[in-house]
C-alpha cells in the first residue's frame, strides 16, 4: 500500500504548485510547466541518488529515472497482475499520474472547464476496466465519479454565484480561491480515487483488499529475474494441488538462458515452436529417454499464465488442449496466450544420479551453445569464481564449491526480501561482495553468472518448491515461488542446484547435493555409491503449517524511504484528528448568530454582549452555539493548519525523509502568506455577512494591502487623511477613488449612524482592491512574505 502514498504525494504537490503559481498570475501554459518541473523534481527527489541539491535533474538523475522507466516497461511486458511494486513501477507510476493530475488541473482549474477533465479520469479508469479479467468493485467507479461530480458540484455552485454577482464578492476579493481550492480538493479526491483504486494490473482487484493476488484473475509468474527487483509471491494462496509425487521436488515453470548486465535473466524473445504438448514429448539434450516414469496429476488451483509448470524430465502430457507446446531447448510448456489450464497429467522420470556419475560425466557437446555465452560481468566475479574453483577436479565439484559459497556452513550470505541498497553501479558485485542478503532470484542469478564465466553450461529456473503435505496431496502456494539453477551435464541432463540459503524447510536437496547441503536443510549422508534412480530427499519442519502467513515489508534499492517506523503513520493519523477537531471548532464558530436573523435580547448591541455576565443567558438562537466555541474559533483555524500540514510531512516521511524535510520547509516559509489569506478571507467574510463590523473589517483590510506594498499609514492620520495618502501612494484611479470613499462613509456611518451597513460595501471594497493590484500590483517577496504578517509594529490594526 506504500505506492498508494506515493500516488498521494505527486497528486498534491501537482496541485500545490498549480495553486501557488496561479495565485501570481502566470499564464496558464507556464502553470502547467511549472507543475510538470515539480513533478520531474519530485521523482528526482524519490527515484534517484544523484539529484542536485537533492531535488534538481541533472544528467546523471535522468539516467536514473530513464533506467527505472525501462525495468518498468519490461515488467510490464513481462510480468502478470498483479504486479509488484517495484521501484521501476512506482516511478512510472508517479510520472504518469502526475501527467494526468497536470492535464486535469489545467482543464478544471485553469481553463475553468471541469466537465472537460471527466474524459481524462474516464481514459484512466477505462485502462484497468478494459484489460481486467473480471469486473472491477462497483464502488472503484462510484468513489471516482463522485468525486468528478463533486468537482462539477462546486463549480456550477461557482457559476451561479458569478450569474448572481456574488462570485468572490467581486472576482479578486480574498474569498475567491475558496472555489479554486475546494476544486482543487474535489480533483485530489477524483484522482486518488479514480486513478489509484483502479490501477491497471489489478485484474478486478484493489491493491490491498482482502483477496490480493487470488480472484478470477489467477496467479503467473514473471518470466525474468532481475538482481534489482522482487519476486513477487503475494498474499500466500494456494497455486496447485498435486497427486502422486513420491518426494518433494521443484516444479519448473519457465527457464531463462539470456543474461543482460545490470538487468538480469531474461526469457526468450521469441520462443521455438516447438511441438504440442498433448501426447509424448521428446527428450531434451543430455536425456537417453530412459528411467522409471511417475504418474502425476496436477490440478491448477489459482494459475493463470502462459507456462504450464511441470517436474523432472516429462516424457509426456495428458488432459492438455493444442494451444499448449513443448520446447525441448528450454524444457517448458507454452501456450502463445495467458490462460488458465485444467487439471493434467504429466509422465516424468524424477530419478537423480550421484555425484560420482556427475563427477564423471561427458563434456557439454550436447548442449545450446547460447548457454554458456556471458558478457558484461565485473571482472572481480569472474576471478571470484575461479579462486572458488581452483581446487575442484570437475564440472561438478566447480559448481558444488559455488553453492557451497552462498549457503554452505559458515557462509556469509542471507535470505531476506529486504535487500540492501546498491553501493556501485554493478548489481551483480553489490550482491557478492557488499550486501550479501537477498532472495531467491538474486542467488540464483549471480551463482548462474559465475559457473557461466567458468565456461559451464548454465541456466537460471523458476517455478516452486516442493509446497507441504495435505492429506494424499501436496499444496503449492505462492509462498513457494522461487527461482534456482540448472547445470547440464553430458549424459544426465539437467540438474537442479539451488543457492539460496532458506532456514524455513522450503528447500529441496538432490542426492548428489547431500553431502554438499549448507544451511537451507538439514544434514544428510548417502553414499556415494547409491543407486542411479534415487528420489530427492526435503525435511519439513512441522512447524511450517498450511496457514503460515509472510508479509514481506520491502524497500527496493534506489528508494531512499523513510523506513517502516510504526509510529509515524499514527503521528499521522493523530495529528490528522486534532487538525479536524480544530476544524470543526472553526465551523462552529462562524454558524449563524441571532444578529444574522433573530432578534437580540434587550439591552444587547451584539451577540456576544454578555457572555462573560454568569447571569446572561448565552445566546441559543437559530444556528447558536456557546461562546467559549466562538472565543476558540479564532486560534482553531491555525491549530487545524498546523496539524495537518505536520500530519503531511510524517506522511510525505514514509516516502523520504529528505522529501519530509523539504516540505518542512517549505511549509515554514508558505506560512506567512497563509496566515495573510486566512485574515483577508475572514475580513472579506465578515464585510459579506453586512455584520456590525463590517466597515471596521474592510477597514482593517485596506490598511493591511497598503502595508503589503510598503506603504504605513500613521495612526495619528484621520481616517479621511489616512485614505488621501492610500489614495496617493498607490496611485489609485478613479474606480479606486470611488470605491475609497464608499468605504470611508460606510466606516463614519457605522460610528454615527443608526442605520445598516450599506449593502454597496462589499462591492466598494472590491474596487478598492482591484485598482491596487491594477497600479500598485504586489511584488512577489510581498506575496510569500507580506509585511502585515511579518511586521506587527508597523501594523495599524491590520
Amino acid at each position: 500500500m506504500l505506492w498508494l502514498v506515493y500516488l498521494a504525494v505527486a497528486i498534491t504537490v501537482v496541485v500545490a504548485v498549480g495553486i501557488g503559481l496561479r495565485a501570481t498570475r502566470l499564464p496558464v501554459p507556464f502553470v502547467a510547466i511549472g507543475q510538470a518541473f515539480a513533478l520531474l523534481c519530485l521523482a528526482v527527489a524519490v527515484f534517484s541518488r544523484s539529484g542536485l541539491f537533492v531535488i534538481l535533474p541533472g544528467p546523471a538523475a535522468m539516467h536514473d529515472l530513464a533506467t527505472l522507466l525501462q525495468q518498468s516497461m519490461d515488467e510490464i511486458q513481462t510480468g502478470v497482475p498483479p504486479v509488484a511494486a517495484s521501484p521501476g513501477m512506482r516511478c512510472l507510476i508517479v510520472l504518469t499520474v502526475g501527467l494526468v493530475a497536470i492535464v486535469v488541473d489545467t482543464l478544471a482549474v485553469g481553463a475553468s472547464a471541469p466537465a472537460a477533465s471527466g474524459l481524462v479520469l474516464l481514459c484512466v479508469f477505462a485502462v484497468p476496466a478494459s484489460l481486467s479479467d473480471a469486473m472491477l468493485p462497483w464502488w472503484s467507479f462510484v468513489l471516482g465519479a463522485g468525486a468528478f461530480a463533486l468537482l462539477l458540484a462546486v463549480d456550477g455552485q461557482h457559476r451561479h454565484d458569478a450569474w448572481r454577482g456574488r462570485s468572490r464578492t467581486g472576482s479578486s476579493s480574498g474569498s475567491g480561491p475558496t472555489a479554486t481550492t475546494v476544486a482543487s480538493l474535489a480533483l485530489v479526491v477524483a484522482l486518488i480515487a479514480g486513478a489509484t483504486l483502479t490501477f491497471v494490473g489489478t485484474v478486478g482487484r484493489l491493491p490491498g483488499g482482502g483477496n490480493s493476488g487470488g480472484g478470477a484473475g489467477g496467479i503467473g509468474l514473471k518470466p525474468m529475474t532481475s538482481l534489482r527487483g522482487l519476486l513477487n509471491q503475494g498474499t500466500p494462496q494456494e497455486v496447485f494441488r498435486v497427486k502422486g509425487l513420491p518426494d518433494a521436488t521443484y516444479l519448473r515453470a519457465v527457464t531463462l538462458r539470456t543474461y543482460a548486465a545490470n538487468e538480469g535473466w531474461k526469457s526468450d524473445s521469441a520462443m521455438d515452436p516447438g511441438v504440442s504438448a498433448s501426447g509424448p514429448l521428446p527428450p531434451q539434450a543430455g536425456d537417453d529417454g530412459a528411467g522409471k516414469t511417475t504418474r502425476i496429476e496436477i490440478e491448477p488451483v489459482g494459475w493463470t499464465d502462459n507456462w504450464l509448470p511441470i517436474y523432472g524430465e516429462p516424457r509426456k502430457l495428458d488432459n492438455v488442449d493444442d494451444s499448449w507446446r513443448y520446447d525441448k531447448t528450454t524444457g517448458v510448456v507454452y501456450s502463445q496466450r495467458r490462460s488458465k489450464p485444467g487439471s493434467y497429467v504429466e509422465q516424468a522420470v524424477l530419478g537423480q544420479p550421484t555425484s560420482d556419475s556427475l563427477r564423471a560425466a561427458g563434456g557439454d557437446a550436447q548442449v545450446d551453445r547460447s548457454y554458456t555465452e556471458i558478457s558484461g560481468v565485473d571482472p572481480r566475479v569472474s576471478k571470484l569464481a575461479a579462486d572458488l574453483t581452483q581446487n575442484a577436479g570437475s564440472t561438478f565439484d566447480k559448481v558444488a564449491a559455488i553453492n557451497r559459497f552462498f549457503n554452505g556452513q559458515g557462509s556469509a550470505f542471507k535470505y531476506s526480501t529486504q535487500t540492501k541498497g546498491d553501493l556501485t553501479s554493478d548489481a551483480l558485485y553489490d550482491f557478492v561482495f557488499n550486501g550479501k542478503t537477498g532472495f531467491c532470484e538474486q542467488y540464483a542469478s549471480a551463482m548462474a553468472v559465475m559457473l557461466r564465466t567458468l565456461g559451464i553450461p548454465t541456466r537460471v529456473a523458476i517455478g516452486f518448491t516442493g509446497g507441504f503435505q495435505s492429506g494424499d496431496s501436496r499444496t503449492i502456494t505462492t509462498q513457494d515461488a522461487h527461482a534456482w539453477v540448472e547445470v547440464f551435464f553430458a549424459g544426465y541432463g539437467w540438474m537442479t542446484f539451488d543457492p539460496t540459503p532458506l532456514s524455513d524447510g522450503r528447500g529441496v536437496t538432490p542426492p548428489y547435493m547431500l553431502a554438499n547441503t549448507g544451511p537451507n536443510n538439514t544434514q544428510g549422508n548417502l553414499p556415494d555409491g547409491s543407486k542411479t534412480q534415487t528420489s530427492s530427499q526435503v525435511i519439513v519442519p512441522s512447524s511450517v503449517a498450511p496457514t503460515t502467513t509472510t508479509t514481506s515489508t520491502v524497500q527496493a534499492a534506489g528508494t531512499r524511504g523513510g523506513g517502516s517506523q510504526p509510529w509515524i503513520p499514527w503521528t499521522a493519523g493523530v495529528l490528522l484528528v486534532i487538525g479536524a477537531l480544530a476544524a470543526l471548532v472553526a465551523w462552529l464558530s462562524r454558524r449563524p448568530t441571532p444578529e444574522d436573523g433573530a432578534a437580540l435580547p434587550a439591552g444587547r448591541s451584539s451577540p456576544d454582549d454578555g457572555d462573560d455576565d454568569p447571569g446572561s443567558p448565552r445566546p441559543r438562537g437559530p444556528g447558536g452555539v456557546p461562546g467559549w466555541v466562538r472565543r476558540l474559533g479564532p486560534a482553531a483555524v491555525p491549530v487545524a493548519v498546523v496539524s495537518w500540514g505536520l500530519a503531511a510531512m510524517f506522511a510525505v516521511a514514509l516516502v523520504s525523509w529528505w522529501l519530509a524535510v523539504l516540505a518542512l520547509l517549505l511549509g515554514v516559509a508558505a506560512t506567512p502568506s497563509a496566515i495573510r489569506r486566512l485574515r483577508r478571507r475572514r475580513r472579506l467574510r465578515a464585510v459579506a455577512a453586512l455584520g456590525s463590523d463590517a466597515a471596521g473589517a474592510a477597514w482593517q483590510e485596506l490598511l493591511a494591502e497598503s502595508l503589503d506594498r510598503g506603504t504605513t499609514i500613521p495612526a495619528s492620520d484621520t481616517v479621511r487623511a489616512a485614505a488621501r495618502r492610500l489614495a496617493r501612494e498607490h496611485s489609485l484611479d478613479e474606480q479606486g477613488r470611488d470605491g475609497l470613499r464608499a468605504v470611508i462613509g460606510a466606516i463614519e456611518l457605522s460610528w454615527y449612524g443608526r442605520s445598516g451597513v450599506d449593502p454597496a460595501l462589499p462591492k466598494a471594497v472590491d474596487e478598492v482592491r482591484r485598482s491596487l493590484g491594477r497600479n500598485a500590483p504586489l511584488a512577489l517577496r510581498a506575496k510569500v512574505l507580506p509585511r502585515s504578517v511579518l511586521h506587527a509594529e508597523e501594523r495599524r490594526d491590520s
